[in-house]
């Protein structure tokens, strides 16, 4: 990360912190639900398998980047399917750049060549050891493996979904993620259980024994790019939601912290780490703002 934006952000976090105010810092923007694979613990794909014009998404940045939003996410659907006539998701992330964000993040599902170094972090999604992540994500491990290891920079985090399929396989994608050239780090989540995928989230107990793998993990020196001080609130789901320092926009639509935040009671029930981190972050948790000032630039 570039000293400039560690300190934009450090001063607005502080600005933030200090009177508690509301305003978004990260936006996702999403390109497309349409995807090449039908994983078994996603509710947000092929609903209407659309893929939203460059206008469109240029107009989304452009009202994300007025806000006063500054990280942005590229997601789907699945990413590098995305296509406007010539125009591929190099030139969006060139394009959000240029606007002036200043950390440029796209997720995806690494089935496709691994060819865009102009993005900050590219979060890819690996959830097991082969037999655990087919299981899910159909046969696709090793095309995955393939396209990382070919991949052209240095800028892939893994993303793992820890659900009741794969979670005895913490250990194997940690150890993939320090033993793989490109892989930067590895960030993990627990399964956020939409009403049709609910048999695939973890018990309490289940949650903290993964997270008591995960504190192995990093005691081993596996580049972790999430924050152990938010661990107990996760395990508890105990941590303030929705985010609203994160927003979502797909199609014109406005959502404060996620697509799930209309389906009631799931917020309650939310397994993504990041934002547990950010809402004890604005909170001014002191554990979470050490830590994450320790973690953050290492990865980013």
């Amino acid at each position: 990360m570039k000293t400039s934006s560690f300190l934009y952000l450090a001063a607005w976090g502080i600005r933030t912190i200090l009177f508690r105010t509301r305003d978004p810092i990260l936006g996702t923007v999403i390109l497309t639900d349409k995807c090449n694979l039908t994983c078994r613990h996603c509710s947000v794909n092929n609903i209407a398998s659309v893929i939203y014009p460059y206008k469109q998404i240029r107009d989304e940045m452009r009202q994300l980047y007025e806000m006063g939003v500054r990280i942005l996410f590229f997601c789907g659907g699945e990413t590098f399917l995305w296509k406007d006539g010539n125009l591929s998701l190099r030139d969006l992330v060139i394009e959000a750049k240029n606007m002036g964000f200043l950390i440029v993040n796209v997720v995806t599902n690494g089935t496709f060549p691994i060819d865009l170094p102009e993005a900050d972090l590219i979060l890819l999604s690996l959830d097991g050891d082969r037999d655990r992540h087919n299981a899910i994500r159909g046969d696709t491990y090793d095309t995955i493996l393939y396209n990382v290891r070919h991949a052209t920079s240095d800028n892939i985090c893994f993303y793992m979904a820890i659900n009741r399929i794969n979670q005895n396989a913490v250990r194997e994608v940690c150890r993939t993620a320090r033993d793989t050239d490109h892989v930067r780090a590895v960030s993990l989540n627990f399964h956020t259980p939409y009403p049709d995928t609910m048999e695939l989230a973890l018990s309490r107990k289940e949650k903290a024994e993964c997270c008591a793998v995960i504190v192995e993990m990093m005691e081993d020196g596996v580049p972790i790019f999430n924050l152990k001080s938010a661990f107990p609130y996760l395990i508890d789901n105990r941590f303030p939601v929705p985010c609203h320092q994160c927003v979502v926009m797909e199609n014109g639509k406005l959502s404060i912290c996620g697509r799930c935040i209309e389906i009631p009671g799931l917020c309650r029930k939310c397994g993504y780490f990041f934002v547990a981190e950010y809402s004890l972050l604005f909170r001014g948790n002191c554990k979470i703002i050490f830590e994450m000032l320790k973690t953050y630039p290492k990865f980013i």
